[in-house]
Order: C-alpha cells, then sequence, then structure tokens
C-alpha cells in the first residue's frame, strides 16, 4: 500500500509542473487602441499584441517554407466602421534544428497593426472588435499542432465634446514600418537580397561582390587604365617585381580605403534612410534613379563626372604616395562606368544600417577591383596577353545595366501588390536580360571566344531567372 501511495505522490509531483505549465497560454493575442477613446468622424490606429511565450515562436505571415503554418488574422468590426489594411511585423530569420534552412519567424511580443475609420453615423456609445488569429508554434526542436484563438477589444466612444487623450504611445510610435524596438535591436525586415544573405551566409554574399568588382575592370572607364598603371608601377619601381608588387598593392590599399569609408558611412546614415524608405514616394524615386543609371550604362546617354575633379584624380604624383593617391581617387576617374554599380550597393547597405556590413562589403568591392592589379603586377610579363579594349566592353556594361534594373525591382517591393508579383517581375527582368544580352545585344568581336562567353552570360541570366521562379 505504502509502494502505491509513494507512486501515486512521485507522478503527481512530476505531472503538476507540466500541468502548470499547460495552463498557461503558448500565444495569447489583445486588441490594443492608440487612444481612450474613439469618436465617430475620425480614423485611429489600431494593434494587435501577440504575446508568446519562451521558449516558443510562430512563423511569419509569410513563412519560409511552403509546408510551415503562417501567421494569420481575421478582424471584423461593426458597421460604420471600416478596417485598413494589416501590416504585419516584421519577422526575424533563425536557424532552428528542425530546419535546414533560417525561418522567418515571430518571437516575443508583435505587433499587427492595422487603422479604423469610423463614420459620422456611427452613434454607439462603444465599439466591440473580434477576430481570429491562426498561428503555428514551434521550439527549436519541434512544433505544435496549428491553432487558433480569439481575439477582441470593446472601446468607448467619446461624448460631445470630449476629447480622446493618447496612450500605449511606444507601441504606436513604432509606426509606419511596424517594427518594435525590442525587434530593432535583433533584426530588421529579411527580404529578397536581405534573406538571401541571411539563409545562405556571408560566403557567396561576398563572393558575388567580388565577382563583381571583378566585372567592373572590364568596363570601358577601368579597364584602359590597367597596363596604364601598371607601366607607373614599373616606371616608379625601376622595373624591379618587388617594387612593382608593393606599388600595386599600396594601390589596391588606397582603393579599399575610398570604398570602405563609402560603405561606413551609408551605414551611419542607414537608420534615417531605413526611416525614408518606409514612404512609397522615396522608393519610387530611387527605382527611378537605379533605371537612370542602367540607361546610362545601356549607352542611351553619358554621365560625366567635372573636368577639375578628373585632372585633380588622374594628375600623376611621384612615388609611393602617388600610388597611394591613384589608389584613392581611382573612383572619380571610373565613376561614369563603375558609380551607378557603387550607388545601387551604397543604397542597399543605407537600408541594412550594418557599419560592419558596410565597411567589409566595400573593401572586398574595391579587392575584386584590385586583383588584376596585383595578379599584374606578379607576372608582368603578362600584361601584353590581356585582351585589347574594344567595342566588347560597352556589351560588359549592358550587364551592370540589367543588374541595376533589378535593383530598382528590389527596392519597390514593398509596392508590389504580392510576393508573386514581385518575384515575376524579377524573374522577367532577369530573362529578358539573358536573351538580350545572348543574341539580341549587337556587339560583335572576333574570335569564337567572346560568342562563347556571351552564351555563358545568357546561361547565367536564365539560371537566376529559374532561382527567382
Amino acid at each position: 500500500m505504502k509502494i502505491l501511495v509513494r507512486s501515486i505522490l512521485l507522478i503527481l509531483i512530476i505531472c503538476i509542473p507540466v500541468f502548470s505549465q499547460s495552463e498557461e497560454a503558448v500565444v495569447k493575442a489583445k486588441i490594443i487602441s492608440s487612444v481612450d477613446k474613439f469618436k465617430s468622424g475620425n480614423s485611429y490606429p489600431l494593434a494587435v499584441e501577440i504575446t508568446i511565450r519562451e521558449p516558443y515562436h510562430i512563423n511569419a505571415e509569410i513563412p519560409s517554407e511552403d509546408f510551415l503554418i503562417p501567421t494569420s488574422l481575421n478582424l471584423e468590426a461593426p458597421e460604420g466602421v471600416a478596417i485598413g489594411k494589416l501590416e504585419y511585423p516584421k519577422p526575424l530569420v533563425k536557424k532552428f534544428d528542425f530546419s535546414e534552412k533560417a525561418l522567418a519567424v515571430y518571437e516575443e511580443t508583435v505587433h499587427i497593426f492595422t487603422s479604423i475609420s469610423i463614420s459620422d453615423e456611427f452613434s454607439e456609445p462603444e465599439m466591440v472588435f473580434t477576430g481570429q488569429l491562426g498561428y503555428q508554434a514551434c521550439d527549436h526542436h519541434t512544433c505544435l499542432a496549428p491553432d487558433e484563438i480569439a481575439v477582441s477589444g470593446t472601446f468607448l466612444m467619446a461624448a460631445g465634446g470630449e476629447s480622446p487623450a493618447s496612450i500605449n504611445q511606444k507601441v504606436f510610435a513604432t509606426i509606419p514600418g511596424a517594427i518594435s524596438e525590442a525587434e530593432t535591436e535583433v533584426t530588421q525586415t529579411e527580404s529578397g537580397l536581405a534573406a538571401t544573405i541571411m539563409e545562405r551566409g556571408w560566403f557567396l554574399t561576398f563572393f558575388l561582390v567580388f565577382l563583381g568588382g571583378l566585372a567592373l575592370n572590364l568596363t570601358p572607364c577601368v579597364y584602359p587604365l590597367i597596363p596604364i598603371t601598371i607601366s607607373y608601377f614599373g616606371g616608379q619601381s625601376e622595373g624591379k617585381k618587388g617594387g612593382l608588387l608593393f606599388h600595386a598593392f599600396i594601390y589596391v590599399f588606397g582603393m579599399a580605403i575610398t570604398y570602405s569609408i563609402l560603405g561606413v558611412i551609408a551605414a551611419l546614415t542607414g537608420s534615417l534612410f531605413g526611416a525614408a524608405l518606409q514612404n512609397p514616394v522615396v522608393l519610387v524615386g530611387i527605382a527611378i534613379i537605379l533605371v537612370g543609371l542602367a540607361l546610362s550604362m545601356f549607352d542611351l546617354y553619358e554621365i560625366r563626372i567635372p573636368a577639375f575633379l578628373s585632372n585633380f584624380a588622374g594628375g600623376a604624383k611621384k612615388g609611393l604616395f602617388g600610388t597611394f593617391f591613384m589608389g584613392l581617387t581611382v573612383g572619380i576617374v571610373a565613376a561614369p562606368c563603375i558609380g551607378p554599380f557603387v550607388l545601387a550597393l551604397l543604397t542597399f547597405v543605407g537600408e541594412r544600417g550594418d557599419v560592419i556590413l558596410g565597411f567589409w562589403m566595400f573593401f572586398v568591392l574595391a579587392l575584386g577591383l584590385g586583383v588584376p592589379f596585383i595578379f599584374l603586377a606578379l607576372f608582368s610579363g603578362s600584361i601584353h596577353k590581356i585582351p585589347r579594349s574594344g567595342a566588347w566592353m560597352i556589351w560588359v556594361r549592358n550587364i551592370f545595366g540589367f543588374i541595376l534594373i533589378a535593383m530598382a525591382v528590389y527596392f519597390l517591393q514593398p509596392l508590389f501588390p504580392s510576393v508573386l508579383s514581385y518575384f515575376l517581375t524579377l524573374t522577367f527582368t532577369m530573362l529578358i536580360g539573358g536573351i538580350y544580352m545572348a543574341w539580341l545585344e549587337p556587339t560583335e568581336a572576333p574570335g569564337k571566344t567572346f560568342g562563347i562567353i556571351r552564351n555563358l552570360v545568357g546561361i547565367v541570366f536564365f539560371i537566376i531567372s529559374i532561382f527567382f521562379v
């Protein structure tokens, strides 16, 4: 008998924490207002506050995987009250044990924002909202079954000349953009290219930036400078290979300093820039600028820098300082060709607002630009073997034109009616780019090599379009 009693007590001791834990809901939701009372004929922000118990999270509105259950909210208002568009919170992108890729999730406390418009005829003493929140909660290892909870809120109407008072100011100060202070410390929206960075890792991102730097060497503003610059290094080092290589490193170091400073400045202004990106007018303006820069890459017109800047940057100076100065200012000389791509990258870094990212992204870009100089300095006897400048460089510029158009689409993402339309637009941009670069672009060059490269670039564009699909 004693053994039986002890067994029952032991089972109860073990189960009590489990039962008490199960009594606490994994997800809670409530409707909160920006004012203590509503007034007929006015509009007000409204929010649904979702509290998620640790260590659980719920999937974002748009999950990272098709099989995951999205977080969804359905709100209903009384007659005479219109509910605006739901603005879901910015998700965190995190890696969990049960998934091979990072997932977009919500944790702790988040808010879904909307607005209400009350008609002049609404005369009820109070306003009642009802709705349902659908979600799937998971911890770091497993997921619970999909669930749905009711949300509701009752709010008083102001009488006569009574004026509503502001409440929950800390919550509603985060709109537009729907990012709470706690979330801002952790992460910002990870979409498009930013989400790819988080999911695929920094190595791929920096590798692509490095390749972009290498490709910029093939533009008409940079490529003709390579043999001239290497010859200048040879003159300064009196033909000694060690000195030639050292000058090349100093030159690349100067480039790296210039571009890294640009990246840091862009990141430091990121908070201001990020707030501006909530404005559709700003997004459209950025897209127009990027398309305008793209058209210059298609040779519809030419962007020129002032002559005094070009003369200042291109002026020859002796010694290591002269080499270092040339590296610092080569971006000015080559601005008509590399400027559009650099500006697009600056815009992206400014949106991210990450100083470390800004520094290293532009440092890697400078390395990509500088590698040919170091390589040719190391094998100075091979400089006569590099292909001569020609019309093929115009073809290279066109590649960057399509990249800039794709970046314009990227910045317009919040304005697309759906994720599907956004990715289809990117798909068609890359598809048209591949067809044009491989078969329609009129540039010709002697030999078979150029034709092979054209087709390879077209294939790469097609692969990218399939990736977007």
